[in-house]
C-alpha cells in the first residue's frame, strides 16, 4: 500500500472548497461529499462534483498488468455566475508505504526527499520498498512535508485490528483549469507519461468491454459476472493466480480451488 489517497481542494478565486472526506476521532472532515452530485461505474468509478455552477468529473482506473493508477479530473461545465478569474484544483498525495494488514504511524525514519523532473515527481520514503512515481500535468509542484494524523477505519475497528493511521503528505500538485480543463495524475511504481492518459483510458475501456462480451450467454447479468470474474485472476511472476479478496487477502489454495471453475471454465 504505497499511495493511500488524494486530498483534493478546488479554489475559486482563492476560496477553497474541499472535495475529500475523512473519518477522524469524533468527526468527518472535510465534508466534500456534500458537493458530490453523482457517482457511477462507467465502466470504472466516476465521481461528479457540483460547486457554485461548476461541474467537475473525477475518474479512477488502473492500467492493466501494472502497479499504476490513473486519477483524472475534468471541468465539464462552467456556469459560475461571475466567471472566476482563477480556477485551480490542488491535489495532495497522502502516502502509507505498508503491508495491507498494517498501519503507518508518524516516524522519523521517513525520507522526505522528492525528485522532480518535468511532469514527474518521484519519492522513495523507506529503503527496501518500491519508489512511487507521480506523473502529472500540473502547473505547479509544491513541497509540503506534513503528517495527517489519526485517520480512523471502521472496518478495521470492527475486526479488532489497529484502526488508526497517520499518513504523510510530501507534496501538493496545483492544476490550473483556466489553462487546461483536464488534470491528470498517474501513480505508479514505474515512470509514466501523463500525456498518455487518454490512450490508457481507451485501452482499459476496450479491455473491459472484451471481458464482458467473452461471456457465452447473451444476458446482462451473466455478462456482469464475467466482467467481475476478470478482476480476480492476476499475475504472480510469469504465472497466474487467483486473489481471494480485495483488499484483505492475497491468494489462498482453498479459495482458489473453490473459485477456479466459475472464474475460468464458463469464460
Amino acid at each position: 500500500m504505497l499511495l493511500s489517497k488524494l486530498e483534493e481542494t478546488l479554489f475559486i478565486d482563492g476560496q477553497p472548497f474541499d472535495l475529500s472526506a475523512n473519518r477522524y476521532p469524533g468527526v468527518v472532515h472535510p465534508q466534500g461529499f456534500r458537493h458530490l452530485k453523482q457517482f457511477r461505474l462507467d465502466p470504472f468509478p466516476v465521481f461528479t462534483y457540483e460547486i457554485e455552477g461548476l461541474e467537475i468529473e473525477k475518474s479512477v482506473f488502473m492500467i492493466y498488468g501494472e502497479n499504476s493508477t490513473v486519477i483524472h479530473y475534468e471541468l465539464k461545465k462552467n456556469n459560475h455566475p461571475e466567471a472566476p478569474k482563477n480556477l485551480q484544483i490542488e491535489v495532495r498525495a497522502l502516502i502509507a508505504f505498508r503491508d495491507y494488514h498494517s498501519t503507518t504511524h508518524e516516524n522519523g525514519a521517513i525520507d522526505r526527499a522528492v525528485e522532480e523532473r518535468p511532469g514527474l515527481a518521484s519519492l522513495t520514503p523507506y529503503q527496501g520498498l518500491p519508489s512511487l512515481h507521480l506523473a502529472h500535468n500540473a502547473a505547479e509542484v509544491k513541497r509540503t512535508e506534513n503528517w495527517y494524523r489519526n485517520f480512523e477505519y471502521d472496518a478495521e475497528r470492527e475486526r479488532g485490528l489497529d484502526f488508526s493511521e497517520d499518513l504523510f503528505n510530501p507534496l501538493a500538485l496545483r492544476f490550473d483549469f483556466r489553462i487546461r480543463r483536464q488534470a491528470s495524475i498517474i501513480a505508479s511504481t514505474d515512470e509514466r507519461d501523463a500525456a498518455k492518459v487518454v490512450e490508457y483510458r481507451q485501452s482499459e475501456i476496450t479491455r473491459r468491454r472484451n471481458a464482458r462480451i467473452s461471456c457465452p450467454i447473451e444476458d446482462d447479468f451473466a455478462q456482469t459476472l464475467a466482467s467481475a470474474a476478470d478482476q480476480y485472476i492476476v499475475s504472480r511472476g510469469d504465472q497466474k493466480t487467483i486473489i481471494a479478496g480485495y483488499h484483505w487477502f492475497s491468494d489462498w489454495g482453498r479459495d482458489t480451488m473453490i473459485a477456479l471453475p466459475g472464474l475460468t471454465l464458463p469464460t
